[in-house]
């Protein structure tokens, strides 16, 4: 199987969106998409994208991520998603987009990569752990929805 990982553009979005919300059933949470391709497009300066493409042009999987600021090292990547479609899966895709990302972190000298990944995904455990990333159960996340972003008033 031939694929060939490049930087995403505008028109994968259509591709890169379906990923998100095919990820989202993955994680049992499809209702929490939100976003639109439409969406992406205004705001395209606030996050990159790997695709990984087939021989056919189909977009097999995708690692979506931003730079970012982190108080304690400085500048950092965060990988928001790594996705490779389940019929592409043991082809070493993952990694090619993992590798691409650290290059990226790399080339803009950043101090850290950073990830989440659910406590009950093994797979995605085991394939980090092979990677040699440190995995920190310390930290919960803490988030506001737009509507919660909206109403905050303390």
């Amino acid at each position: 199987m031939e694929i060939s990982i490049r930087q995403g553009t505008e028109d994968d979005f259509p591709a890169i969106l379906s990923l998100i919300k095919e990820l989202a059933e993955y994680e049992r949470a499809p209702d929490k998409v939100t976003n639109t391709v439409e969406q992406m497009k205004q705001e395209k300066d606030l996050f990159r994208c790997f695709v990984a493409e087939t021989e056919t042009g189909e977009i097999a999987g995708m690692a979506l991520y931003f730079l970012a600021y982190f108080t304690w090292v400085g500048k950092s990547l965060y990988l928001e998603d790594i996705y490779v479609k389940e019929p592409f899966r043991q082809h070493r895709i993952g990694s090619a987009l993992l590798r691409k990302v650290f290059e990226v972190a790399r080339a803009e000298r950043c101090k850290r990569v950073r990830w989440q990944v659910l406590e009950w995904n093994e797979p995605a455990i085991a394939f980090y752990r092979k990677c040699g990333a440190e995995l920190d159960g310390e930290w919960i996340n803490c988030n506001f929805d737009e509507e919660g972003i909206a109403s905050f008033n303390i």
